[in-house]
């Protein structure tokens, strides 16, 4: 793992690093699936702890992820996140015309079983999801977007662009519920992440540039 890892914050407690698009948040199954960012952070901090990662982007999404390196940093930040107080704000390119100006989405979605990781709508088994969006600009023919998702379910925002009872336009470049067919070409990225420290309490917010 001798790749680069683009590190945004690092103290004795946390690492903020952005995360580019094409490359796994975390290890998959096989040798071929181990080049992720937590194996490039433990090449970094080899001492640091064994599963640092608190939370997940998409391996098509780019943007902004933290890290653990304790344990206790790792429950402290975990909480965070199940009592949503982290904040995160993401960009969107999606591939039509959205005509409304912003608004909220909640849709009850579940893994397919049968074809996993795709997501299907399910109003009695699925897991509620939410998200706030409002319309940035039309470009080309184009519709920017930025969410902010207020749960985390998995392909929540890709879901809720491209399903009828959402936005009903897909984002550029997703292979799962749009056109895209190549690794590394979602146009989705998080741009904005906000946590209180572990250790301090204090407020921290990082913002990534939006690379498309």
């Amino acid at each position: 793992m001798t790749e680069s890892l683009t590190i945004i914050y690092r103290d004795e407690h946390v690492v903020v690093v952005e995360k580019p698009s094409g490359l796994l948040s975390v290890p998959g199954r096989g040798p071929d699936m181990q080049d992720c960012i937590v194996n490039r952070l433990k090449a970094v901090i080899p001492d640091c702890l064994e599963q640092p990662s608190v939370h997940r982007l998409d391996m098509d999404t780019s943007g902004l992820l933290v890290l653990a390196l304790t344990k206790e940093v790792h429950r402290n930040i975990s909480i965070q996140f199940q009592n949503r107080t982290v904040e995160k704000k993401y960009y969107a390119l999606l591939d039509g015309l959205v005509e409304q100006e912003s608004g909220t989405i909640e849709l009850p979605f579940r893994l397919d079983p049968d074809n996993r990781p795709y997501q299907v709508y399910d109003t009695v088994h699925g897991k509620m999801g939410t998200s706030h969006w409002r319309k940035v600009a039309i470009e080309d023919g184009k519709t920017r977007i930025d969410f902010k998702p207020i749960t985390g379910r998995t392909h929540q925002l890709r879901l809720h662009a491209s399903h009828e009872k959402g936005l009903g336009v897909p984002i550029i470049g997703d292979r799962l519920y749009g056109t895209g067919t190549v690794p590394g070409q979602l146009k989705l990225h998080a741009y904005f992440l906000s946590f209180d420290h572990p250790t301090t309490e204090k407020r921290l917010s990082f913002s990534s540039q939006c690379p498309f």
